[in-house]
């Protein structure tokens, strides 16, 4: 039987490095990709195929994918779009550049790689596009303004294509996350040292009692916090099962968060959520 393929993204640590791992193990032949060289060495090291795929850089998604069916006769069963960013702060205080940057990798970047697998897909009779969203695209939080709007775009665009492939065999999915175990925090601290003038912001002082107690603190786990392997779990079943679900939540407050948003009045679910402002 043909060894089933999927590419990766966001391979470096956390969920795509564990989705790697566990997919390798039940005899997927994993193409895992990663944004940074010396990521890419050390999968390599790790006995993966691995390659550069930035999703800020349209040449290397071009290159990525060429690479992937290279190696596959030109065929792919899926594609897992997990990497992206955060750049934490107040929405008033994120200047426009910023908001583009998160989106490039977050949003566009998916999109122009979900766009170059759907012909090969379409054309060998079969195909998965995993998307991986986040609870923070079924319901906003304070301070997280980008990634929440590139993940409720994500949300939108995926259910859309969804619909359209429905004449097709191609099956369109979103695994949402709650708190997972990966270094989204620390990888986000550039990114907010970069863009957000917060000494000079009229949110100041909520910036030092609370976000930067949290973007530079030493914390234990959240509550509720699963590890990676979560995820993965919901992904193999989104990849295996003869008819998938739409949709796949993990950790109790995404669960929580998607029965909020139904029952509660706006106003009512903004004020539970606004309390950690």
């Amino acid at each position: 039987m043909k060894q089933k393929t999927i590419l990766i993204t966001g391979c470096s640590s956390g969920i795509g490095y564990d989705a790697a791992y566990a997919l390798k193990a039940r005899g997927w032949e994993v193409f895992a990709t990663c944004r940074q060289a010396k990521d890419v060495t050390r999968l390599r090291d790790e006995g993966f195929e691995c390659c550069i795929l930035d999703y800020a850089d349209e040449a290397s998604i071009d290159a990525a994918f060429a690479y992937t069916l290279s190696k596959t006769n030109g065929t792919l069963n899926a594609v897992f779009n997990n990497g992206a960013f955060a750049c934490p702060g107040a929405v008033e205080d994120l200047p426009t550049d910023a908001l583009r940057s998160v989106f490039e990798t977050n949003f566009f970047g998916y999109h122009t790689l979900t766009r170059k697998v759907i012909p090969t897909m379409r054309r060998q009779g079969h195909g998965r596009i995993i998307n991986c969203s986040s609870v923070l695209g079924l319901v906003p939080m304070p301070w997280r303004g980008s990634y929440v709007a590139s993940k409720f775009a994500l949300e939108g665009l995926t259910h859309t294509l969804r619909i359209e492939m429905c004449d097709t065999p191609i099956d369109v999915i979103l695994i949402e996350p709650g708190p997972i175990t990966t270094k989204i925090r620390e990888n986000s601290i550039p990114h907010f040292e970069k863009w957000i003038d917060w000494k000079n912001s009229s949110r100041k002082e909520q910036y030092e009692k609370k976000l930067l107690k949290r973007l530079y603190g030493v914390f234990g786990k959240d509550a509720f916090e699963l590890p990676p392997s979560a995820v993965t779990a919901k992904l193999i079943h989104a990849l295996e099962a003869p008819r998938p679900n739409a949709c796949y939540f993990v950790t109790t407050p995404t669960y929580f968060m998607s029965i909020l948003r139904r029952l509660l009045p706006i106003p009512w679910l903004d004020a539970l959520i606004g309390k950690k402002l």
